[in-house]
C-alpha cells in the first residue's frame, strides 16, 4: 500500500516497499526492477546487497547475483546458510565450481553442509562440471548408500572421462576419478575402471 501510494511511489522508501512486497511474493524480475532503480543509493548497504544478490540469483542473473553477494562484508551474514547456498549457486552458474567447493570444505559437518553438498553435486552435474559433481557425489555416497548418489557419481565419472578424451580435462582428473570409483562397492565399478584404464594405457598414462 505504501509503495503504490501516489505520494510514495517515486520515492526511495516507496520503491523499497515495492521491492520487499515482490520479494515476499518471489516475483524476482519485479523485485529487480525496483532494486536496480535505487541501487546507486545503497552501494555500501549490507542488507541491500544481500537482497540484490539473492533476487538476482533467483531471477537467473547470476553475475549480478555473485557481485551483490560478494559486496556483503558483515562476517555474521556471510556465515548464514542462505548466503552461502546462493553464492555457491552463483559460482557454479558462472563456471567457477572450484570456489563453490572451497565454501563446502571450509564448513563444519552439519545438515547445512550436507544440503550444500547436494546443491553442488546436482548443479555442477547440470552445468557439465562433472569433476566437482563427482567429488560431491562421492562424499554423499560415502555418507549415505542411496542408489541415486551412485547413479550421479557414475554419470559424473563418465562425464569426466569424456572430457579427458576431448582434452578438456587433464589425465590427473581421470586418475582421481578411478580412485573415487574404487570407494564404491558396486559391480559396475570394475567394468568402468577397466574401460578407463585400457584407454589410459593406450595413451601412455601411468596408473
Amino acid at each position: 500500500m505504501v509503495g503504490a501510494s501516489p505520494s510514495e511511489c517515486d520515492t526511495i522508501p516507496g520503491r523499497q516497499c515495492m521491492a520487499s512486497c515482490f520479494f515476499i511474493l518471489k516475483q524476482w524480475d519485479d523485485v529487480l526492477v525496483y532494486l536496480k532503480s535505487i541501487r546507486p543509493y545503497f552501494i555500501n548497504d549490507e542488507n541491500f546487497n544481500w537482497n540484490f544478490g539473492v533476487a538476482s540469483a533467483a531471477a537467473g542473473e547470476y553475475k549480478d547475483g555473485e557481485e551483490g553477494l560478494l559486496s556483503v562484508t558483515d562476517e555474521k551474514m556471510k556465515q548464514d546458510y542462505c548466503y552461502l547456498s546462493w553464492l555457491c549457486k552463483c559460482y557454479i552458474m558462472n563456471k567457477k565450481p572450484h570456489l563453490a567447493w572451497e565454501i563446502y570444505i571450509n564448513m563444519e559437518t552439519s545438515n547445512e553442509s550436507l544440503s550444500l553438498l547436494n546443491l553442488i553435486a546436482n548443479d555442477c552435474y547440470k552445468m557439465g562440471q562433472f569433476y566437482f559433481a563427482m567429488k560431491a557425489f562421492d562424499v554423499l555416497e560415502r555418507l549415505d548408500a542411496d542408489p541415486e548418489f551412485w547413479e550421479g557419481k557414475r554419470g559424473a565419472a563418465v562425464g569426466v572421462f569424456q572430457m579427458v578424451i576431448a582434452n578438456v580435462e587433464s589425465k590427473e582428473r581421470l586418475i582421481e576419478v578411478i580412485a573415487m570409483l574404487k570407494n564404491t562397492q558396486n559391480p559396475q565399478v570394475e567394468y568402468l575402471v577397466q574401460v578407463m584404464k585400457k584407454w589410459g594405457k593406450e595413451k601412455g598414462f601411468k596408473f
